[in-house]
């Protein structure tokens, strides 16, 4: 501690300690490179604003739409039912064989025409032969046996008339003349077991000639042999089940396709409902037909339900070989000179009328068509008619035939085509 200095009356302060601060350094001064290093970074930050400013732009703004139309035409609005179906002719016979034999001769093969009573194959006859030549001699066995007892009974009805008279004057007992009378209506009876006797040989060598007859097979209808199933030496065995030795179809001119129709289908197919079909063969032809039946029979393959429709068709010029596979077309409805538009145009809407509730697209308003006036779509309301998955009709509404209506539309954003496709029909 200090102490004053001096002998007099002044006091002095005790003075205060001094804290030295150190002068703050001056600041750098930016170098030209540092400058530069800012710079770029805001440059950056502004592009990358832009981009986004831009990218968010384009995203937003409204793109220019392209649609695609279809005019509005007259025509014909045909609903049909397609389903396959076998060329057959339209009678076909079997013929079989009633006996049982060795095929000794065949006179028909495959694409003979027949005539009926033509004979096409025979049996070996030998051993049905026989048996008519043993019927035959018991017939005339029989026939001989009746000839003796006609003889015995004439001879006895000369001695029972010589015994009544006999009798009369007592010559001769009243038994004699019993015995008589009964042996004479013994002859008659006999005569009667032989007639039928004979009838029944009769019977038996007829059964026998016609079993002789059935060893020709015979063709029973005019027609042409469409398959052949028999060879000269085979045995053919008709003890449980009558073999089948020829297919003979009456008329090849006139055909049928049996088609099958699922049962989802056969409510609208009627009688004398037109009918197109096409086969393998002849790709690029069309065949006309008629429903001639539709057959109440089900058949049921694998829980699949179908009904047979038989349709006729002309085969003048024999192009159909039975067994070939139809594509069937079978009409059955049709309209004709009809305003029509295609069946797109009322499945499509406006992707901005598009409801999105659900993430689902709004239910198809098939009262609606959209028409492109003046570069703009104009909802037009129609009533629709027939529809074919093609075409609809159009019963009622603003249209007249050019008229272009709107199947889709095509949205452009950045360069990539965004189409907006026919909602389906609910």
């Amino acid at each position: 501690m200090n102490k004053p200095v001096g002998t007099g009356s002044a006091r002095f302060e005790p003075v205060a300690p001094v804290v030295l601060v150190p002068k703050p350094p001056e600041p750098e001064r930016a170098t030209p490179r540092s400058r530069k290093i800012w710079l770029a970074a805001a440059l950056l930050s502004l592009a990358l604003l832009a981009a986004v400013a831009a990218a968010w732009w384009f995203v937003t703004a409204e793109a220019p739409v392209r649609y695609t139309t279809a005019p509005v035409t007259r025509g014909a609005v045909t609903r049909a039912v397609t389903a396959t179906g076998t060329v057959n002719p339209v009678l076909t016979i079997i013929v079989g064989s009633y006996v049982s034999g060795v095929i000794q001769e065949i006179h028909c093969d495959f694409n003979t025409e027949v005539k009926k009573g033509q004979v096409c194959a025979r049996i070996d006859p030998r051993p049905y032969q026989s048996v008519v030549d043993q019927n035959k001699a018991n017939l005339a066995q029989a026939k001989a046996q009746l000839e003796k007892d006609k003889a015995n009974f004439a001879y006895t009805q000369l001695n029972y008339e010589r015994n009544t008279r006999l009798a009369q004057s007592n010559a001769v007992s009243k038994d004699a003349l019993d015995n008589a009378k009964n042996a004479l209506d013994q002859a008659r009876a006999q005569i009667g077991v032989d007639e039928a006797t004979i009838l029944q040989r009769q019977a038996q060598l007829e059964a026998a000639l016609v079993n002789l007859g059935y060893t020709e097979i015979i063709s029973p209808v005019d027609g042409t042999v469409v398959s052949r199933n028999v060879t000269v030496g085979q045995t053919v065995a008709a003890s449980f089940q009558t073999p089948t030795l020829f297919l003979i179809a009456t008329d090849l001119t006139k055909m049928q396709v049996d088609t099958n129709v699922s049962e989802s289908d056969i409510g609208g197919i009627k009688d004398w409902d037109k009918a197109v079909f096409t086969v393998d063969a002849f790709p690029k032809r069309t065949f006309a037909g008629t429903v001639s039946q539709v057959r109440q029979s089900p058949q049921t393959v694998q829980n699949v339900v179908t009904y047979d429709v038989v349709v006729s068709v002309d085969n003048a010029d024999l192009a159909l070989k039975p067994g070939m596979t139809a594509a069937n077309r079978i009409v059955t409805d049709e309209r004709t000179d009809v305003l029509r538009v295609p069946s797109q145009a009322l499945r499509y809407a406006p992707a901005s009328t598009t409801s999105r509730r659900s993430g689902r697209r709004a239910a198809v308003d098939r009262t609606r068509v959209w028409v492109l006036r003046d570069d703009k779509p104009v909802r037009v309301a129609v009533t629709a008619g027939l529809d074919d998955d093609t075409y609809t009709e159009i019963v009622k509404g603003d249209l007249k035939a050019g008229d272009q209506v709107i199947i889709s539309e095509q949205r452009n954003n950045n360069g990539n085509n965004r189409t907006a496709a026919p909602r389906l029909r609910l």
